[in-house]
């Protein structure tokens, strides 16, 4: 398969939007802002200002671990959809995604292992890529 025609910035950016629609769409809270950063066959995201209402209330309260175990569970049941839309937007599979939230300092960090470097214009500007990487993925 060649090359595409986005870069990876582009690529990045079009992530960010389509993460920031799928938070608001799934949790009622649009992520303040997104960084993505591929580093070879990974994607490291960071999502700033996550903490929904109700969690707020929670941490709050007398309670904070309730806060907590809401975004944990959120978190299980957003992996397979978040899965689904990282490999549609990559197009590529993702081996596993890693999700962990501080809602102290209202940020989320996601890392996604994929199966493939994203076919992109620049794979050279990922960090990290090995050159017979770029090779194999442009002859494919």
């Amino acid at each position: 398969m060649a090359a595409s025609d986005i870069t990876r910035g582009q690529l990045e950016r079009n992530l960010s939007q389509k993460l920031q629609a799928f938070y608001f769409e799934k949790i009622g809270r649009r992520p303040e802002k997104i960084t993505c950063q591929f580093f070879d066959e990974k994607l490291a995201m960071v999502l700033e200002r996550i903490i929904t209402p109700s969690e707020r209330l929670l941490l709050e309260s007398q309670r904070p671990e309730f806060a907590y175990q809401l975004r944990n569970q959120l978190d299980i049941e957003m992996k397979p959809l978040l899965q689904a839309i990282l490999e549609e937007i990559l197009g590529t599979g993702v081996d596993t995604i890693l999700i962990n939230s501080d809602l102290r300092k209202d940020v989320s960090g996601i890392i996604a292992v994929l199966s493939n470097i994203p076919s992109i214009r620049d794979p050279e500007s990922i960090p990290k890529v090995k050159r017979e990487k770029v090779i194999a993925s442009n002859n494919e």
